[in-house]
């Protein structure tokens, strides 16, 4: 007879599937950047996630990921950005800022009726070259003042440049452990082959070493959770058909097809990003952190191979 999981780690396997509620997926372009929004139908009060999304791949192509985060319970806010410079991103950061003072007056009109934000409890999150300028935004490089405090911070694979001569500006990264001067609650989500090139010898790949997770993680205090997803790739959290459904996003697609994927069931990658993500913001945002706990004591509940760092 199989031994009974304690009540924690089944209600933390529990965050590796849909959540209760029933989600809905609005657009809108009445922001400082388009927006793509995932959020409860359920009438209720409900945490806000800003989300920033990968290198020129548009935040539907995460539509999979955020239902999954959605349906337990959060909106997520995603704003659009699309251009081809990829290594200046002040003016991103700046963006991402206004986006956040906006949600104040401009999200409760779009949501649905008897939905509503609850601001106070407000996280950020981004993956790839937008997860590091999540980080760029929360160390206060946007150059103008945001309305809002975030209460948590995590980052999905996220890359601070093409390679250690092409780094993205500003540059945060240091070298030096410990050095973000940032006290809110942290996580970073790697992936094992994130770091690995898709032609052959040649040192390309979509998270090289020393701008990658692992530099992030080293570089944050204390207070910071790290995980590796080991057998799956930068883009693995994508919708199968991520950028076919997206106009201007040719060159994702094309970054995308250099990542080198895993060759596991790409849903339980999904799954497994999710009910991370969803463990961060109920510790942080609820103050329900035994799921969180649950998963950092025993890693082989998520629903594909998981390192805790």
């Amino acid at each position: 007879m199989a031994e009974a999981r304690p009540a924690s780690a089944t209600a933390a396997v529990d965050l590796f599937k849909l959540g209760n509620y029933s989600t809905k997926a609005i657009r809108t372009s009445n922001a400082p950047k388009t927006l793509f929004i995932v959020t409860p139908e359920n009438e209720g009060t409900y945490p806000v996630l800003l989300f920033l999304h990968g290198y020129n791949i548009c935040p539907c192509c995460y539509s999979q990921l955020l239902q999954h985060i959605s349906s337990h319970g959060y909106i997520i806010v995603a704003p659009l950005f699309l251009g081809v410079c990829s290594l200046y991103c002040r003016p991103d950061i700046k963006s991402a800022a206004e986006v956040t003072n906006w949600l104040s007056s401009g999200l409760q009109p779009m949501l649905p009726e008897n939905v509503v934000p609850n601001l106070s409890r407000l996280a950020l999150a981004g993956h790839s070259r937008w997860g590091y300028l999540a980080f760029a935004l929360a160390l206060g490089n946007a150059n103008i003042t945001m309305d809002l405090k975030f209460l948590a911070l995590i980052g999905i694979d996220p890359v601070a440049g093409a390679n250690k001569c092409m780094k993205s500006v500003p540059k945060i990264l240091t070298g030096v452990p410990n050095s973000f001067n940032l006290d809110m609650p942290m996580m970073v989500i790697g992936t094992g082959l994130g770091g690995e090139s898709m032609i052959g010898c040649i040192p390309c790949s979509c998270a090289p070493d020393g701008l990658n997770y692992a530099e992030f993680f080293k570089e944050c205090k204390e207070n910071c959770l790290g995980f590796v997803i080991s057998e799956y790739g930068h883009t693995d959290m994508l919708d199968d058909d991520f950028c076919n459904n997206c106009l201007g996003t040719s060159i994702g697609k094309l970054m995308g097809s250099m990542c080198k994927s895993g060759k596991g069931d790409k849903t339980l990658m999904i799954e497994c990003v999710g009910g991370l993500v969803v463990a961060m913001l109920m510790a942080q945002l609820e103050g329900e952190s035994r799921e969180l706990d649950a998963i950092v004591d025993n890693s082989s509940i998520a629903p594909v191979k998981l390192e805790v760092m």
